[in-house]
């Protein structure tokens, strides 16, 4: 099982507001996963990107891979390995 940390659409229309949660490949962008780690909110100025720093960082010590978007979060906040 290939488990990706990625971005789950929970805002409403015309108001995007994601979390960050890990879930398996197979499954649909806002469909089942495991755990949420975070949240993005790209309305805010400037952008709120919070994690759960103990989370994230047990996810990538067991080989959870970020998405590219994810990838550019967990960049910004210096918690890339």
């Amino acid at each position: 099982m290939a488990v990706r940390m990625r971005l789950t659409r929970v805002g409403s229309k015309k108001n995007p507001v994601y979390r960050v949660v890990v879930a398996d490949s197979r499954s649909p962008r806002d469909g089942k996963f495991i755990e949420i780690v975070g949240r993005y909110n790209p309305q805010h100025d400037p952008s709120l990107i919070e994690f759960d720093e103990e989370k994230v960082k047990d996810w990538l010590g067991k080989g959870a891979l970020p998405s590219e978007a994810v990838r550019k979060l967990l960049k910004v906040r210096n918690l890339t390995q």
